[in-house]
């Protein structure tokens, strides 16, 4: 037989675009169309249905970036289309190819109720089926004219990102706007064709399936009557329905598709947009369910459904409805999805406690499974937070987009620090955008990891990013694939259910222990600094926040802000969303940020205040305030007390240029250029810094990746590097225990000083860079001479090992990697931590030394600023304050402690005299996280801890007032949790923890 594969294959292509297509839509005729423009922000829908609008022609340009038009379309159906289906066509001036990133808009009936939302891939609203003729027609569009951030050549610098700079040019074109009737019968067979064409393209050539299907579109295509295509499509479908009947064989690969709509809470538009992209996509999705029986459809983002309930209020009944279905399904369990990386222990325990309480309280479900689809990489701490918050899933797919190294499962289980498990599932789909094209059915069954040992993915089905959701079009298509010769199965699931099917069909999963490192996005830990900073120092004002209400509540009868709190608690929850907290959002996104970091700084001070205040009493003893979980200068961990002296310092000039700091623990020579060139541990004997380098060293690197810009940071920008080792000046520092430096590079200048406080075995930097470069990446090294095949970072309750060198293809990609507030290098006698107050990326690098001692050199480089221009074009520029610490012959606990300390200042007061702390600990190794009240307002203590070190400990937990009983609880403080029970006696409670383990222990207080 002759091989006309190719020549049936473009006949169905052409005829699909030019005749069968068209002919969906075979009879239409125009709307009237008028439009009222709302000036500045978004209006509330009745004030936008109530305004009088102006004639507007098909054709014409509208909308103004960031601007709202509300359309009103009106006409009257053709007594000739009685008896059929009749739809609107409403297209505002989409580009298909960019479903949630362009304008949209949210159909309302003249009473305001909603009707469904549009999107480039969903521009129809149903009138009748059928019709009666002559029904009046009337609809209203909320369009959202969103300019387009990420066009065709991508990252490229635009103004259009914040509404102050976006100008006010029209961005769109009215394209369509008419009634037409739906030919079902047609969109039958075009769903028809496009899955057999789909299916046959995956096929190998050689394949008997393959050319059954050829034959039979061949066939098909034969049928139609191409000037008739509406009364000859029924005969074309009879043609393919023995393929399209032909069985799936028994093993082949299964798909869970879940309909979802990956809505980023912020990105390439700001937060009050995504209030309506949210509010658009359940209007479709609830419709759907209606029309579609086995839909089913997930949302994450706790905070989305939140905004549903509080702005849209007609939408959450029916989100409600289709809730109680069990066909529009809570998922995840977390505020946001928000990044993993950067959020801190309570922070990250907080996203499950925020979000899965939401889920419980709406609706009483109860999440079990965590749910990050494109999350940049996930922290070796969060298997046991999952755990923690009663779950034992995971779902991710962005692990996918490592450059470098292909993970070796799909399914697994995911170990992190402690122990602790969790099943965990990529979707071997590789999309979280799922349209059930054929090419991504065959992609999944064929890049599937775990075969011979499982047949079982999940497919999350809908646009997403910017929303929209499910399409009828993808239903349509899962309907055919739900059992079809050549194909994966698909069927509609809930995330629960696919995970109880996956788990019990691969009960043992290989493991992957420690971090899920993405090869990827690595500058995500630097960009945008100020968010970064209003993040750290949000999470430890609420931090001191609850410890020192919860201490004056007990204590004095304080009242304990609950509200405030827990409100606070979800505003720093929502801005971890993982593109605000990673600084990859547009300009508006962040500006809004800085704002609302401050003015929630403002209000957690006047909060700590007043506790602190109400502890202290009247008097003028002097009082220091400790938040920290451990005690410094006398003064109790959680406590407040007369801080004791300790030494002094010595500032001396330095033979040759420079100067030295000793106050008899470290010397310290910093040389003309201010750069600081011996750190010498008097009591080990032993310097710090490498011989032949210097350390507060600062480094400039270009800084221009290949795609991603405020993303990605590629490996090549180390090829590059400039030393600012140039000063304009180095003075000593008036309190005689510093010296300051001021260098100029560029357009930018930096202003230091390092301190060497008395009595303290740490050198603190204090960094102002007035940054004003572009496309460059900043760095400050501390080079150690220092043996060290490994490191340790903080991570969420614990810390985390990475190797310094580059033996395999895995460790290399690592050259950009995340700490909380310390790093920490060690030989088995001695070490060096660098802590930090607000910065997260690093890279730590090694060499060994040619001449000399042939020692090793291991240095540390804390990242500081970077200046891409996408989708920012202004991001970071001007001033920054960053503060780091030195601190050599650092035991691991030793860099857990200042960690804490140089990012919990003390608070100077005065008062009537000491405040005993609420609770204390005699362990070091036992840090304590969080003090506060229970949520449910019973006035019961939690207090949860961890072990910091690595090792099991032993830990008494004193509390300071009487304790009824003590109940060990998850961290929604219900009771649960596993290890060793604790053991109260009296208002003593001792516990063993293992490796990092984390506690929650609920204290009634009698």
């Amino acid at each position: 037989m002759h091989d006309d594969r190719k020549l049936v294959e473009a006949r169905l292509r052409r005829v699909l675009d030019e005749r069968i297509r068209p002919a969906v839509y075979p009879e239409s005729l125009p709307l009237q169309v008028a439009v009222w423009h709302a000036p500045g922000e978004p209006v509330p829908v009745a004030e936008g249905l109530a305004a009088e609008p102006v004639p507007i022609e098909v054709g014409s340009r509208w909308g103004a970036p960031w601007g709202t038009s509300w359309f009103r379309v009106t006409g009257t159906v053709p007594e000739a289309w009685a008896g059929r289906t009749v739809e609107a066509l409403l297209d505002l001036g989409f580009d298909e190819n960019m479903p949630g990133f362009q304008c949209e808009g949210l159909v309302h009936r003249p009473d305001g109720t909603p009707v469904k939302g549009l999107n480039p891939r969903n521009q129809w609203v149903r009138i009748g089926a059928p019709v009666a003729g002559g029904e009046e027609v009337c609809l209203h569009i909320e369009a959202a004219s969103n300019p387009v951030i990420l066009d065709y050549h991508p990252f490229l610098p635009t103004s259009l990102g914040d509404r102050d700079t976006a100008g006010h040019e029209p961005q769109y074109t009215l394209a369509r706007m008419d009634l037409a009737v739906f030919d079902e019968t047609v969109w039958q067979l075009v769903l028809d064709l496009e899955v057999l064409g789909e299916l046959m393209a995956e096929l190998p050539a050689d394949s008997a399936r393959r050319w059954d299907i050829l034959r039979a579109v061949d066939r098909a295509l034969d049928a139609v009557d191409l000037q008739d295509v509406g009364g000859t499509a029924a005969r074309a479908r009879a043609r393919l329905t023995e393929v399209l009947a032909a069985p799936a064989v028994p093993s082949a690969h299964r798909i869970s598709a879940v309909g979802h709509a990956h809505i980023d809470s912020a990105w390439l538009w700001p937060l009050r947009e995504t209030v309506r992209k949210v509010a658009r996509t359940t209007s479709n999705m609830t419709a759907l369910i209606e029309d579609e029986p086995e839909f089913v459809f997930a949302m994450s983002q706790a905070q989305q459904w939140a905004w549903v309930k509080e702005h849209r209020p007609e939408v959450w009944a029916r989100v409600k409805k289709a809730v109680a279905q069990g066909r529009f399904v809570p998922a995840g369990g977390m505020w946001v999805e928000s990044d993993t990386n950067m959020p801190g222990s309570e922070a990250m325990a907080r996203q499950f406690v925020h979000g899965k309480r939401f889920f419980l309280d709406e609706f009483g479900i109860e999440n079990e499974e965590a749910w990050l689809p494109d999350t940049f990489g996930f922290a070796a701490g969060l298997p046991q937070i999952i755990k923690a918050a009663g779950s034992k899933w995971l779902l991710t797919q962005k692990i996918s987009w490592s450059q470098t190294n292909t993970f070796p499962h799909h399914t697994f289980r995911w170990e992190g620090i402690d122990g602790t498990r969790i099943f965990t599932h990529f979707p071997p789909v590789d999309t979280y955008n799922c349209s059930m094209k054929g090419a991504e059915i065959a992609h999944a069954a064929r890049n599937f990891k775990d075969k011979g040992k499982a047949r079982h993915s999940l497919a999350p089905t809908g646009w997403g990013d910017g929303g929209g959701g499910t399409t009828r079009e993808m239903v349509a298509k899962a309907a055919r694939l739900r059992d079809l010769e050549g194909s994966a199965t698909v069927a509609w699931e809930t995330p629960r259910a696919f995970f109880e099917k996956a788990e019990a069909e691969h009960p043992e999963p290989p493991v992957w222990v420690g971090e899920l490192y993405l090869e990827l996005h690595r500058a995500t830990l630097t960009s945008q600094a100020r968010t970064k900073q209003g993040n750290r120092r949000s999470e430890h004002l609420l931090r001191e926040a609850e410890l020192w209400t919860a201490t004056a509540a007990v204590r004095a009868g304080f009242p304990y802000p609950y509200e405030e709190l827990d409100r606070i608690w979800k505003t720093v929850l929502l801005h971890q969303f993982h593109d605000i907290l990673p600084g990859s959002s547009i300009a508006w996104v962040h500006r809004e940020a800085r704002a609302t970091y401050e003015r929630i700084a403002a209000e957690l001070n006047a909060i700590i205040e007043a506790a602190q205040r109400a502890l202290a009493g009247e008097g003028e003893v002097p009082l220091v305030f400790n938040a920290a979980p451990h005690p410094r200068a006398g003064v109790p961990a959680g406590g407040a007390a007369t801080p004791r002296g300790d030494g002094a310092t010595a500032l001396a000039p330095r033979p040759g240029g420079g100067h030295v700091l000793d106050n008899g623990l470290l010397r310290i020579e910093t040389d003309a250029r201010g750069l600081v060139v011996s750190v010498h541990d008097i009591e080990a004997d032993r310097e710090t810094i490498a011989p032949g380098t210097a350390a507060n060293l600062l480094q400039l690197h270009p800084d221009f990746p290949n795609m991603w810009d405020a993303w990605d940071v590629d490996e090549f920008y180390r090829n590059t590097v400039t030393d600012l080792t140039d000063a304009d000046s180095v003075t000593a520092g008036e309190d005689g225990a510093s010296v300051r430096i001021v260098r100029s590079f560029g357009a930018s200048r930096v202003t230091q000083v390092l301190t060497l406080p008395p009595g303290e075995r740490r050198l603190v930097l204090d960094t102002e860079v007035d940054w004003h470069e572009t496309e460059k990446f900043l760095k400050l090294a501390f080079p150690l001479d220092l043996h060290a095949e490994r490191y340790a970072s903080e991570t969420q309750f614990g810390h985390f090992h990475r190797p310094t060198h580059t033996n395999t293809s895995w460790e290399a990609a690592k050259f950009e990697a995340c700490n909380h507030r310390f790093v920490h290098l060690a030989e088995p006698d001695w070490g060096v931590a660098v802590v930090n107050d607000s910065t997260y990326g690093h890279d730590v690098t090694r060499t060994v030394r040619t001449d000399g001692d042939r020692g090793t050199t291991t240095t540390v480089r804390v990242s500081l600023l970077r200046a891409p221009r996408f989708p920012d074009p202004e991001t970071d520029q001007g001033v920054h304050r960053f503060r780091h610490a030195l601190i050599p012959g650092a035991r691991i606990a030793d860099a857990v402690r200042e960690g804490w300390r140089i990012n919990l200042p003390e608070r100077r007061t005065t008062g009537a005299g000491a405040v005993a702390p609420l609770v204390t600990v005699d362990n070091e190794a036992v840090v304590v996280t969080a003090v506060k009240l229970a949520d449910d307002g019973s006035g019961d203590v939690v207090v949860r801890f961890h072990e910091a070190h690595g090792g099991r400990a032993r830990a008494t937990l004193t509390a300071g007032f009487a304790v009824e009983d003590v109940t060990v609880t998850d961290l929604l403080e219900r009771p649960g949790g596993d290890g060793a029970a604790p053991v109260r006696d009296g208002d003593r409670i001792s516990v063993r923890l293992r490796p990092f383990e984390l506690m929650t222990l609920r204290l009634r207080r009698r």
